[in-house]
């Protein structure tokens, strides 16, 4: 459904990976309706993240050109006539997952986030360093008026892939054995270490960052940390074995070495989440899994329907996504503070 009062651009303007190993390049996209099943959104907001890297390293197969960007929050300005879900004007996000194909065993099991055809916002499909995107209707996520689309875009990928603990234990840490007043560490205080801090402190979880640069304690601590372990200064695995370990080491810095190090921090049954994105190796002791019963799992962001309990509780507790903003012609500056900036680029069209 197109209204009549609404005026729609002959093109616009995105940014896109055009060859392997390129930089972003300035592209002219011709308009076009949205078909069934999909909706077109104004962005108004995309977080630049560290696995839009895809699309110019090519380490998993990504088809170019490619508008990358899979942390979109902007408005509705036209839907398809079938559409029943969404309509013009509503507030509203896309994340990692782009899609799904509701016929294959992982659907059909209910486990879209896993589907074997699976589309990737930005990856797959064009995504959010463009003035417009075209998103599929069930991979859309609400988005609340009253938040900044700049600090909740991130919340779309970077915050619901941290979002962990609560209630019925479903995304990432929320899907551990692990349940208040346990101990939670999160490793590396960055994109995702900076929120997952708030989370596990909001709810209830004795929260302990762990970091190589002794500087970052007093924020930290100002996001929730009740302790600090500073792995410049001390074994941070025995500082955390004096306490009884663990249960739950949130590895979100990309860092193999280090991480296979935390295994060893773990109290019995204890779990390392791995969330960040390294293509390293990590050496892990099949002993030291046996004798305390030890699990390492990863997790792949979530659904729409995660996103938006996602941003309902961090609305709730007051969590904040700390941003850089840039104006869309400096994609690729911010693109490349995608692993510096403090603590997540932002891309403002």
């Amino acid at each position: 459904m197109c209204p009549a009062q609404v005026k729609f651009p002959l093109s616009y303007t995105a940014y896109a990976f055009l060859e392997p190993g390129g930089k972003l390049q300035r592209i002219t996209v011709p308009w076009r309706f949205p078909q069934d099943g999909e909706i077109v959104v104004k962005v108004l907001a995309c977080g630049v993240c560290g696995t839009d890297d895809i699309c110019p390293s090519q380490v998993m197969p990504a088809p170019l050109p490619r508008v990358p960007g899979h942390e979109v929050v902007g408005d509705v300005v036209a839907v398809s006539s079938r559409e029943r879900l969404w309509r013009v004007g509503q507030r509203v996000g896309a994340g990692w997952h782009g899609g799904h194909c509701s016929t294959c065993a992982r659907c059909r099991a209910g486990d879209f986030m896993t589907c074997e055809n699976q589309d990737i916002t930005g990856v797959l499909r064009d995504g959010g360093y463009a003035e417009y995107v075209t998103l599929r209707s069930e991979a859309v996520v609400a988005v609340p008026r009253d938040m900044d689309p700049a600090e909740a875009a991130p919340m779309l990928c970077a915050g619901i892939t941290t979002f962990i603990l609560k209630d019925k234990y479903e995304d990432a840490l929320r899907n551990m054995n692990v349940s208040p007043p346990d101990y939670v560490a999160v490793q590396g205080i960055g994109g995702l270490g900076h929120l997952a801090l708030q989370f596990s402190s909001a709810m209830g979880f004795r929260t302990i960052a762990l970091s190589f640069d002794g500087s970052k304690e007093a924020l930290a601590r100002q996001l929730g940390a009740d302790a600090f372990v500073d792995g410049s200064r001390v074994d941070q695995a025995q500082e955390l074995q004096k306490l009884g370990g663990v249960k739950v080491v949130v590895s979100t810095a990309p860092n193999a070495a280090a991480t296979e190090r935390l295994l060893d921090a773990l109290a019995v049954d204890g779990t390392l989440l791995v969330l960040a994105v390294e293509p390293e190796p990590m050496r892990i002791s099949p002993l030291s899994l046996l004798v305390k019963r030890l699990s390492i799992r990863g997790w792949p962001c979530g659904s729409p329907k995660d996103a938006e309990e996602c941003l309902t509780f961090a609305q709730a507790k007051k969590i904040k996504c700390m941003v850089e903003r840039f104006p869309l012609h400096k994609a690729q500056e911010a693109f490349e503070r995608r692993e510096t900036a403090r603590f997540r680029a932002v891309i403002i069209p």
